[in-house]
């Protein structure tokens, strides 16, 4: 595999988790600079972890994960998107509203938006890649868009107001039911 296609591919594992992390950065209102440093440190190590699995375990789990694994990222994606949309639509005027981006979420959310990520670690071993080098490339290329997705979303979020959680909510609901397809 070379450099190049190393690159898209890295770019095109990282999209759910730079979707999730830009929605991230437009709803929770109160981040701090911890937050800052665990998403991309989440979704990355989630994003090369994932592949990595996948190239060990071989075609072992591929036809489970394969199977079932859309039902998985639209559950879990959808019962955040959810709840945020409630929130945001049951939310009253003047009323103080700040969602808070708790560990368990952000480990849900890399969670399911690498769960694609161990099919492909699959296909790297019919390939014979270089693992640790290739895994390494796709977390760092996925910690580095996922920061910048964060600093859009802030934007994004002071723009939209209020409404940014309903959006962000809409959004995750969206990424589970194309996992579904």
């Amino acid at each position: 595999m070379g450099m190049l296609e190393l690159l898209f591919l890295s770019i095109g594992l990282a999209m759910d988790a730079v979707a999730v992390s830009m929605t991230n950065g437009m709803v929770y209102k109160d981040l701090k600079a911890r937050h800052y440093i665990a998403m991309p440190l989440f979704f990355g190590i989630f994003q090369g972890v994932m592949p990595l699995l996948g190239f060990f375990a071989g075609s072992l789990f591929a036809e489970i994960l394969d199977r079932y694994s859309g039902i998985v990222i639209l559950v879990i994606l959808g019962i955040i998107g959810g709840k945020m949309v409630y929130e945001g639509f049951t939310h009253k005027e003047g009323e103080d509203l700040k969602p808070r981006l708790t560990l368990t979420v952000l480990l849900l959310q890399s969670v399911a938006t690498s769960i694609d990520a161990f099919a492909v670690g699959v296909a790297f071993t019919a390939m014979k890649v270089k693992i640790i080098p290739v895994v390494t490339v796709i977390a760092l290329i996925t910690a580095v868009l996922v920061t910048v997705a964060i600093i859009i979303g802030r934007k994004m979020g002071d723009v939209l107001g209020a409404k940014a959680e309903i959006l962000g909510g809409i959004i995750l609901i969206i990424i589970g039911i194309k996992a579904m397809l």
